[in-house]
């Protein structure tokens, strides 16, 4: 039962079969038989934990089980304390409304790898980060829930799963590692 850590690089699609114009996971993953628990989409980057474990992939990616993935989004704009109290109590998305979460303000962060290609800014416009814990995973959620407030998402890096962090494990961007197969839920406890 392997749990494989990837750092995924911006740009990968989460899926193994190849693609005309993006890099898929069969870039960076060679281990036969695993596959992705819960998504990034190729905008975003960071950490994604594969498994050939079903009940595994469920524990990790399944809302119900409450698991917190961590994210820093670099978002055009500046939040301010009610922006970051309506994301904590959830956003209506119009086709659903997202869970409470945790939110705040962090500090450009000194310790994330330049993103390749460059985010593009605009002058006149400041970039503010964004530290968010989420229990859920739809679809480009953060990036609809900073949108929905008007503060669209520019850079959207998952820098943790549970107790796991991307940064304590040393993975830089295309990385993986096997994380032990005895215990893997010793590092995802639930928050």
């Amino acid at each position: 039962m392997p749990l494989i850590a990837l750092n995924k690089p911006f740009g990968t699609i989460c899926q193994f079969s190849s693609h005309a114009t993006r890099a898929s996971l069969a870039d960076w993953i060679s281990t036969p038989g695993v596959y992705p628990a819960g998504r990034l989409d190729a905008d975003s980057e960071g950490l994604l934990l594969l498994t050939d474990d079903g009940a595994l992939q469920a524990r990790i990616a399944e809302p119900r089980h409450k698991l917190l993935k961590h994210y820093w989004a670099q978002v055009e704009g500046a939040p301010q304390a009610a922006d970051l109290a309506a994301l904590a109590r959830g956003v209506d998305l119009g086709d659903y409304v997202s869970r409470p979460c945790q939110a705040a303000l962090i500090e450009p962060p000194s310790t994330l790898w330049p993103r390749q290609p460059p985010v593009r800014f605009r002058a006149a416009i400041p970039t503010t980060w964004i530290a968010l814990s989420i229990s859920e995973g739809k679809n480009r959620q953060v990036r609809r829930m900073t949108a929905a407030l008007g503060f669209p998402t520019l850079r959207l890096v998952r820098v943790g799963i549970g107790a796991l962090d991307i940064f304590a494990l040393g993975l830089a961007p295309g990385e993986h590692r096997s994380l032990p197969p005895h215990a893997p839920w010793d590092g995802l406890q639930r928050n």
